[in-house]
């Protein structure tokens, strides 16, 4: 794999040339491409789309950023679920930028270390300057503290803080790629929008500082929670661009998907107590669906990485949110109504018949309210997705609902979850376990039961409680 010597291409049109002229040229292919299929060759679009979709994953690769972000994120959403299936290539080539990107040479990692936090050496006893992991704004290595503990090093790639806002100046780009890529579904969507949204999103990762700060939140959190792990800051070896934390072990995605299935079960019961225990134990929202942020663990305990996209809730937004979701767990139409109408999804006065809003409400629940257990499949993410994106006729109910900014993240992890739990084809008591960690039922699980007697250990507040801190 080619190494990346320099820092992260700097200015809109120096970044944004090669993905934009690619485009450009791509567009013609595909003309070239239904020619040749009309004139006999059956599979001509299809070979197409397979090229297009490695070359788009490279020039990703090296852009870093939120270009390379809008790609992971693509790649969670099995696209053969969506429209034509068409969007399948882009969606298997995309699913490279999840572990696999292009890494820095050493040099520049060396440098960036010596620049940040000071000689590698006065903090590690080892280092080892190959990136077991890359991401969207930075790369991973391995090291050994002096004391012996086992570490991961996350390093900023140079310059991705002024990429990021020279992608975020430029999201028209970002739409074009999207654009270009989903038409391959066969289905509308909009998608200047999702690039607006992806953009916005990243925001916040750039500052390493507020991710230690996130961390070290999650860690006073689950304190001694008997199937959550979560990494512990070494602030010492951490800087804005550079962030240190213990090392925790585990299967990757690949891997996991591949494990026996009662384990695959329960470390998506697992994800699924933790993204919902955030914000009903605490005020916290962990909402990046990348699946490499998780470590798969033998004894079905998972370890929690990356918390650089999180957010703190207002408390009146965390409990009409929570409100919320149990009214719709239990059809409550009228007060899934006003309790919408308080959180700002539509006007108190809003077109939206009942009808409507309980098509909509049905649609977002429905693994809840299928028989008991269910098991998540690409439809799962699909059905999520479309409830999410206005991506269906003018007349479905999605067009009159309006996602305020201050749910922005508390509705992206129902789609996070349906990718990860489908990407499992995990099987789980889904009502049951909703249903206990709301407090309106005994757990009925044995990860249940023993996060149930964590919480009462730890004297945490309950999801409809009112909570008087994060």
């Amino acid at each position: 794999m080619t190494r990346q010597n320099e820092p992260v291409p700097q200015g809109r049109i120096r970044r944004t040339m090669p993905l934009a002229g690619f485009t450009a040229r791509a567009a013609g292919g595909r003309l070239l491409a239904g020619m040749r299929q009309r004139a006999g060759d059956g599979d001509a679009v299809h070979r197409f789309h397979i090229r297009t979709a490695e070359r788009y994953t490279d020039l990703l690769g090296h852009s870093k950023g939120a270009l390379m972000k809008a790609g992971q994120i693509l790649s969670m959403v099995d696209a053969d679920a969506l429209g034509t299936g068409g969007f399948s290539p882009y969606q298997k080539a995309l699913a490279r930028l999840q572990a696999d990107a292009p890494p820095m040479h050493p040099d520049l990692v060396n440098e960036v270390l010596i620049r940040e936090i000071g000689s590698p050496s006065k903090h590690f006893a080892e280092f080892n300057a190959e990136p077991v992991a890359a991401a969207s704004i930075g790369q991973v290595h391995y090291g050994v503290l002096h004391d012996g503990r086992r570490v991961a090093v996350k390093i900023q790639y140079p310059g991705v803080d002024h990429a990021i806002r020279s992608d975020l100046a430029n999201t028209e780009l970002l739409a074009t790629f999207l654009r270009f890529v989903t038409a391959a579904s066969g289905m509308p969507i909009d998608t200047r929008a999702i690039a607006h949204e992806t953009a916005e999103r990243i925001r916040e990762e750039i500052d390493y500082h507020h991710e230690a700060q996130m961390i070290s939140a999650f860690g006073d959190l689950y304190q001694g929670h008997p199937f959550v792990v979560i990494p512990e800051v070494i602030a010492e070896a951490s800087s804005r661009r550079v962030l240190t934390m213990t090392y925790l072990e585990g299967m990757g995605w690949a891997a996991a998907k591949n494990a026996d299935q009662q384990l695959r079960d329960t470390w998506a019961e697992v994800i699924a107590r933790f993204i919902n225990a955030n914000y009903r134990h605490a005020n916290l929202v962990h909402a990046d669906p990348h699946p490499g942020n998780y470590r798969f663990r033998a004894d079905g305990t998972v370890g929690f990485l990356d918390f650089g996209c999180v957010t703190v809730l207002e408390e009146r937004a965390r409990w009409l949110w929570v409100s919320f979701l149990r009214a719709a767990y239990e059809g409550r139409i009228d007060d899934c109504r006003n309790l919408m109408a308080q959180l700002g999804f539509f006007a108190v006065d809003s077109s939206l018949t009942d009808d409507e809003l309980r098509q909509w409400v049905s649609e977002m629940t429905y693994e809840v309210n299928l028989p008991q257990p269910v098991t998540y499949t690409a439809q799962s993410t699909a059905r999520v997705f479309r409830g999410m994106v206005d991506v269906r006729d003018r007349n479905h109910p999605v067009a009159k609902i309006t996602l305020p900014a201050e749910q922005a993240f508390t509705s992206r992890i129902s789609l996070a979850f349906a990718s990860v739990a489908a990407g499992l084809n995990a099987t789980l008591a889904t009502r049951s376990i909703l249903e206990d960690m709301d407090g309106v039922a005994e757990p009925v699980t044995e990860l249940g039961r023993l996060h149930h007697g964590w919480v009462r250990e730890r004297g945490l507040p309950g999801a409809l409680d009112r909570h008087d801190h994060p």
